[in-house]
Order: C-alpha cells, then sequence, then structure tokens
C-alpha cells in the first residue's frame, strides 16, 4: 500500500478551523488586546507625567494639558460617532451578502463568515470604539501642572492610529465585499479553499494490511448533524494506546444521528469513552476543512441555480465548469478513496473512508448534464473539460468520464431536433460559445 502525501494533522487544526467559523473570536481578542494596550499606554502617560513634574518643567506639562484638552473633543467625537459608521458599514454588508447568497448559493455566506478581512474590519472598528472610551475616563478636570496625575497624551495618538487604520481597512473591506457579488472572484474563492483542503488531506489507495475483524463499535452520543471533520491526531492517539485499529463509518459531509456507530474497532477493545471525547465533530452545516468534495457541491449548486429557468443565467455555469474541470485535472493522478492515518512507528491506526474518483466525477457532473440539454453554451463547455480530462486521465479512471460524455450526447440528442443545431451544440468549446 502506499501512502505517498501523508501529512500527519496538526493537533490543534480542528480548533483552528472551528474558531474561523466564527464571528466572536477575533473581536473577544480585540477587546482584551486593547485593554492592555490601554493599561500600558495609561501607565507611560502616568510615567511621562512624574518626569515633567520631577524636572519641575511645568511650562512643557502645561502644554501638553492644553494639547490633549483639544484632542478630548476627536476623541469624544470618534467614540459617538463609531458604533452608528459600524452599525452602517455592516448592515450594507449583511445586505451585499444576502444578494449574494440568492444570487449564487446560500453556501456563499460562509466565505463572508471565514473572510479575515472582515472579521479584522469588525474587530478594529470595534477596537477603536472601546478604546476611545477608556481614553475618556484617563481625562482629568485638573489644570494645575503640580496636582495633575495623568495626562493622556499616548493614549490620544493611539486613538488617531485606530481612526486612520479604520478608515483603511474600511477601504479594503468595501472592496472586498463588493467582490462576493461578483461570481468570478467567489467561484475562484471555493477553488482555491478546494486545493488547500486538497494539500492538507494524507492518501493512499486500497486497504490496510492486517485490518482484522470487527471487534467493536462506538456510536454517536451528541447532537444530530453533519459530520464536519474528526480530530484525527486524537483518534489515531487513542487506537494506539489501547493498540486497535479504527475505523471511522460515516464519510465527512454525511448527516449522523445519535445512536448510529460513527466509529468500528478492530483488533481489541473499544477505547475508553474519555479518550474518544471532541474526536467528531457534528454541526448544521458541512466545512471544507477536511470535506474535499464539499468545493464540487458548491461549484455544483451555483451552476445548477444559473441553469435554472428563473435565473438562466449559462455563463455563471461555464465558469462553474471551468473551475470543476481545473479540480478534476489536480486529482485525476492522485490516490483517492480510503485515507490511512498512521502513528508515529509507522502502523495504521485510524481508516477513514473518501471520495473516489468516480464519486468526484459524478459530483462534477450529473446534475448538471441533467440540465445543460438547452442551453449550447454550457453542453460546448462541458464536452470540452470531458475531452481535455480523457486526454490526462489514466486508463483506469476514463470509464466514468466516457460514460458522461455519452450520456450528455444522448440528452442533447433528444432535446434538439434540428440537425445543425444538435452539431453546434455538441462541438467542444472551452469557452462555450466564445
Amino acid at each position: 500500500m502506499s501512502d505517498r502525501g501523508y501529512r500527519r494533522p496538526r493537533p490543534l487544526s480542528p480548533l483552528r478551523e472551528h474558531l474561523r467559523d466564527t464571528f466572536w473570536f477575533a473581536p473577544t481578542m480585540g477587546f482584551v488586546c486593547v485593554f492592555v494596550l490601554w493599561l500600558g499606554a495609561s501607565a507611560v502617560d502616568e510615567e511621562i507625567v512624574a518626569v515633567l513634574q520631577r524636572e519641575e518643567a511645568y511650562d512643557e506639562l502645561s502644554s501638553l494639558i492644553a494639547f490633549v484638552q483639544d484632542a478630548k473633543t476627536i476623541v469624544t467625537t470618534i467614540s459617538s460617532a463609531m458604533m452608528t459608521f459600524i452599525g452602517v458599514v455592516f448592515s450594507i454588508s449583511l445586505v451585499a451578502v444576502q444578494m449574494a447568497s440568492g444570487q449564487l448559493t446560500p453556501r456563499v455566506v460562509r466565505i463572508f463568515v471565514r473572510s479575515r478581512i472582515s472579521k479584522l474590519t469588525l474587530t478594529v472598528f470595534l477596537a477603536t470604539f472601546l478604546f476611545s472610551l477608556l481614553v475618556l475616563t484617563s481625562y482629568e478636570s485638573e489644570a494645575d501642572p503640580r496636582l495633575v496625575v495623568s495626562v493622556p497624551l499616548l493614549q490620544s495618538m493611539l486613538t488617531l492610529v485606530l481612526v486612520g487604520l479604520s478608515l483603511l481597512l474600511f477601504v479594503v473591506y468595501v472592496s472586498a465585499t463588493l467582490r462576493l457579488m461578483q461570481v468570478g472572484p467567489v467561484v475562484d474563492k471555493i477553488a482555491r479553499d478546494s486545493f488547500r483542503v486538497l494539500g492538507r488531506m494524507p492518501r493512499g489507495p486500497g486497504g490496510p494490511e492486517g485490518l482484522g475483524p470487527e471487534t467493536g463499535r462506538v456510536v454517536h452520543e451528541g447532537r444530530a448533524g453533519v459530520l464536519r471533520d474528526v480530530n484525527t491526531a486524537r483518534l489515531v492517539r487513542a487506537a494506539r494506546r489501547q493498540d486497535v485499529v479504527l475505523r471511522l463509518i460515516p464519510r465527512i459531509g454525511d448527516f449522523v444521528v445519535p445512536g448510529t456507530p460513527v466509529l468500528a474497532v478492530h483488533g481489541g477493545a473499544v477505547p475508553p469513552r474519555s479518550r474518544l471525547r471532541y474526536t467528531v465533530s457534528v454541526g448544521v452545516e458541512r466545512t471544507l476543512h477536511q470535506d474535499l468534495a464539499f468545493g464540487l457541491r458548491q461549484l455544483s449548486d451555483i451552476a445548477l441555480r444559473a441553469l435554472s429557468t428563473s435565473v438562466n443565467d449559462p455563463t455563471t455555469a461555464v465558469q462553474c465548469l471551468d473551475r470543476i474541470v481545473q479540480f478534476l485535472a489536480a486529482v485525476v493522478h492522485l490516490p483517492l478513496g480510503t485515507v490511512h492515518h498512521r502513528d508515529r512507528s509507522g502502523r495504521v491506526r485510524l481508516v477513514q473512508e473518501g471520495p473516489g474518483w468516480e464519486d468526484l466525477v459524478d459530483l462534477a457532473f450529473e446534475e448538471i448534464r441533467w440540465c445543460v440539454a438547452g442551453s449550447p453554451q454550457v453542453s460546448r463547455r462541458l464536452l470540452a473539460g470531458l475531452d481535455d480530462l480523457l486526454l490526462l486521465a489514466p486508463e483506469e479512471r476514463k470509464q466514468p468520464l466516457v460514460r458522461h460524455r455519452a450520456l450528455l450526447v444522448q440528452a442533447v440528442e433528444r432535446a434538439v431536433p434540428v440537425a445543425a443545431d444538435r452539431e453546434f451544440a455538441l462541438l467542444p468549446d472551452r469557452q462555450g460559445i466564445g
């Protein structure tokens, strides 16, 4: 058995991916950092005042007091206007996301949720608001340079810096949000995420030697939902300590309900429940963290919506087919199917079923093929993509492609009665209708 390309998973990768699927973690960390920054800046400002008072530089201290009193007006304006600005910006953003999900697919919302620039922008906006409020508490009514304790000079300057950073991020954020409403950037983002998943996934064909008879099963005891990912590092560690082989029964992306088996044990007793805790993550929808087929699912959904009679946008479907063919061309020579996770000694400890080549081809083309009979642009692009893949595919992987090509030709021949139109619709063209 070959495990070419195997990469042992990082223990914290599931946690990191789950935090990326949330919109609260980054702002919360921003609040903590802002509070620490304010404490440090307050200490520096107090030290500046103490140094000037020790040196009896009261004229310079009076100038600083006058400067920060003028800056107080700006800080007050910032604190009162920032929340209104945040509300307007993100209300417009939610409308843009709603439009994109309606035109393309609801799955594009995850692009917005996982967007680093969206989280960074919200974090900086909220951090600027909180920091300005904290700075206002540092202003003193005392104007005598001999009695004043703190002059928020550095704090006021940092507030202005945060405002400048907020304006810069606002421009970048608007640009990123507008790209979310365009088909090209969205399908490109889905394709890049899919390639990132492909690069992280271990691969290995066939079944491991010595799997042994099944000796037990572990049932799912959590909530019902989609199997989003598994903590493979923790499962491998639990199997190694018990000296067994674990086999994941459902695939990533399957819907699991409480009481159904999720793990089969081979070669020994079932590991203690405490060692299997937090190894299986179930959510309300699929994610791209470990789901190799989810990118194709999203591209297919966008293409199907574009081909519906209510939308009738074959050019969008062609753009999706471009990325679908690109992805399949990248995996056409890779080992797919069963994945084997090994421990440090090289022994297989976890067996995980993944999509095979035929599964990916069917997911990519089956539903689209049912909808292209009346769209020569899409049928021509689909034929060109199948022909390109047939040139790249090894002999053992050509059969699904040949089958889809033959079925596509039959569908067009049945749906298009005029011979000249059939000939036109069955002419391969990488641009559809260039």
